[in-house]
């Protein structure tokens, strides 16, 4: 298994390596210390099964080196890691295609469980966002609403544009698909939702949302 783990700093770096060192199959892990090496290390390994990511490194202020590594590199699965616990952060880092968010101080056991999820296929959902114990009143998403719907995560994101009328053709662009695995992954989610219409599962997907 490959990963490209980007941090700034070098002593974090090799503590995350002792972590991924405990995964299985065996992890080959790929270094970069800034955003500008993450992109050309990325662009370099095609074959990469995750990329663990430093929120805050030089290259790009704040979320928008996410979305650009999302944007450029749209299937390799991105793990946010990050010293900040502010919900707004994961909720950002998250709705811009990051398939999980793990806190700094998240214990070695809550690392491999959230990095083996994702590798799975799924989302991780850090337990502070899904409670919602830093945000008084949080805005609902289909990102919190929807992790635990039988949705892998690709489908999760196709869900996601499903709800905000994005049409096929549109959708597989912004997900750098086709439109025939596209429409493969809406005929899942119409199973997983037991529906048998786009507008069944916009329904759906935001009765989900609302719910309390």
């Amino acid at each position: 298994m490959k990963t490209l783990l980007a941090d700034d700093h070098p002593l974090m770096r090799e503590g995350v390596r002792q972590v991924l060192s405990q995964l299985t199959p065996p992890v080959e892990i790929i270094d970069a210390h800034d955003y500008p090496s993450l992109f050309a290390q990325a662009a370099l390994h095609a074959d990469l099964d995750l990329a663990l990511v430093d929120l805050n490194m030089p290259g790009f202020a704040g979320m928008q080196g996410i979305t650009q590594f999302r944007s450029r590199f749209p299937d390799i699965p991105l793990v946010v890691l990050s010293a900040s616990e502010s919900t707004h952060d994961m909720r950002n880092a998250m709705e811009a295609g990051a398939l999980g968010f793990i806190p700094k101080a998240a214990s070695t056991a809550v690392m491999l469980a959230a990095l083996r999820q994702v590798l799975a296929g799924n989302l991780y959902v850090p337990a502070s966002l899904s409670d919602n114990q830093n945000d008084a009143q949080p805005t609902p998403t289909i990102l919190t609403a929807l992790p635990h719907s039988g949705l892998t995560a690709r489908q999760l994101e196709v869900a996601r544009l499903l709800a905000q009328g994005c049409a096929n053709k549109a959708i597989a662009g912004m997900l750098a698909m086709s439109e025939s695995t596209v429409k493969v992954h809406i005929a899942a989610i119409f199973r997983v939702f037991d529906v048998t219409n786009r507008t069944e599962a916009v329904l759906h997907i935001q009765r989900l949302i609302q719910r309390p």
